[in-house]
């Protein structure tokens, strides 16, 4: 008896540990405002790192072009073993022996005329690096939406889970009640059923809202680049404007300030001055090229000069002068200009101009669309807000409705004057009501921030930029 009272309290004390560890595993979860997953999300996402290395290299292109207005200068030297019959470096004439010689060379070009043709690039790598940047922020714009988007799903899924298990748990009163009842005579099998029914029918309800939320957390953690394994919380933004309120948004106005700020607009503007500067650049083909040159050049050969001949007639050389006087001796400059002046190359240059004034006729009418695109998207987001804020009214009223609706079927059915059917009817109609309650909250809640989002309204801390 003693052993089964040890083991008894062992197991109690076990199980208050495993409460406490829980109870202080659930308070040491992180909780994640709206605002800091966004900040998180923009900082370590890896869409984002890849368009600001995109935009790195499109200025670091721009850098290039520019440095190639400059001259060029580039140092040179050789050094030569000849066997055999070989021209002498020293005196142009030709040896019969082993030659050791070096060069040494300085060579500078700079061009003075090249049909503006790098000019042009420089403005074209300029809009290039424009649109670079306005597509870094169009992929911050676009995870700031899913962050948003996510979040708020992370928020409707747990209002709906806790309404899902406060229905279960609901449920579940009402079964011991109609079991209680049925165990005296007073309900039928039928009765009984139907209460067994509703339970199952809210714990596949919680098990479904469950499995969103968890795959809501899952989506949102993805957008942060956070380990998924790692529980984290969220926080219901406060929204000090009453929903239920009317606010007259304008689909004009609104246009017109998403065109002058919006970065997908920028970006297809940018991307069409780029090509606009191609065509300059192409026609450059056509016009002569002008440049100058010029070379400082010495060597050094360990040949002699020949100063006469042998008894069996082979030539006498004299020892090779020093190193150092021999790159004085043999220094020289040069100086010159070079024109090219393109006369046919199998219709390059007009190929070339054709093919940059399709592409930016392709650009203008792929800006065209953007703005298109963007008209009609915000005209959505102005109906959709109508529309979540007429559906928020009408969800409230109706979830009033069935409130009272169920009060009044429950008093009835305590007193036997409605049966468990319509009993459960009346419960599953409040339910609903109250499900879709919550879903219209935050539709209205992210239709507005959206509105927001078009009209330039900042969503991060650190401001948009």
């Amino acid at each position: 008896m003693k052993s089964d009272h040890y083991s008894k309290k062992k197991s109690w004390i076990w199980a208050f540990i495993l409460i406490l560890l829980s109870t202080k595993t659930r308070s040491a979860q992180e909780i994640i405002p709206l605002q800091r997953a966004l900040d998180i999300a923009l900082k370590n996402n890896l869409q984002i790192k890849r368009a600001q290395l995109n935009e790195a290299l499109a200025d670091e292109t721009l850098k290039q072009s520019k440095w190639a207005l400059y001259p060029t200068l580039n140092g040179s030297s050789g050094l030569n073993f000849n066997h055999g019959r070989s021209i002498n470096p020293t005196s142009n004439g030709f040896i019969d022996s082993e030659i050791t010689s070096s060069s040494f060379g300085l060579t500078a070009k700079t061009p003075l005329f090249m049909g503006f043709q790098r000019i042009n690039q420089i403005a074209a790598n300029k809009y290039s690096l424009e649109a670079n940047k306005s597509g870094t922020q169009k992929a911050k714009n676009d995870l700031i939406l899913n962050v948003l988007t996510t979040y708020l799903q992370v928020l409707t899924s747990q209002d709906l889970l806790l309404a899902a298990k406060q229905q279960l748990d609901y449920s579940h009163q009402q079964l011991d009640r109609e079991q209680k009842f049925f165990d005296v005579g007073n309900k039928t099998v039928a009765d009984l059923s139907q209460a067994k029914a509703q339970v199952a029918t809210a714990e596949l309800k919680v098990t479904k809202t469950q499995n969103d939320l968890d795959v809501s957390l899952l989506t949102l953690a993805q957008f942060m680049e956070r380990d998924p394994t790692l529980p984290f919380g969220v926080e219901k933004p406060v929204v000090e404007a009453e929903k239920a309120a009317h606010i007259a948004y304008s689909a004009t106005d609104i246009y017109r300030t998403a065109l002058s700020n919006f970065p997908e607009i920028k970006q297809a503007e940018s991307n069409s001055m780029a090509r606009y500067k191609e065509i300059s650049l192409a026609k450059g083909g056509l016009y002569p090229q002008i440049s100058l040159q010029g070379g400082l050049n010495t060597g050094y050969s360990n040949a002699g000069n020949q100063i006469g001949s042998l008894a069996d007639g082979s030539p006498l050389y004299a020892n090779a002068a020093p190193f150092r006087s021999q790159l004085n001796t043999n220094f020289s400059q040069t100086i010159g200009a070079s024109v090219s002046v393109p006369i046919f190359n199998g219709l390059s240059a007009r190929s070339s101009i054709r093919t940059a004034k399709v592409k930016y006729e392709d650009a203008k009418v792929s800006e065209q669309l953007a703005k298109n695109n963007l008209n009609k998207i915000i005209n959505q987001a102005v109906l959709d807000v109508r529309a979540a804020e007429k559906k928020y009214a009408s969800t409230q009223a109706a979830y009033a409705a069935s409130k009272d609706a169920f009060d009044a079927t429950e008093k009835r059915h305590a007193v036997g004057l409605v049966n468990t059917l319509d009993y459960n009817k009346a419960q599953t109609d409040l339910n609903n009501a109250q499900f879709e309650t919550i879903k219209a909250e935050y539709d209205l809640m992210l239709c507005r921030q959206t509105i927001d989002f078009y009209l330039g309204k900042c969503l991060v801390s650190d401001g948009c930029k």
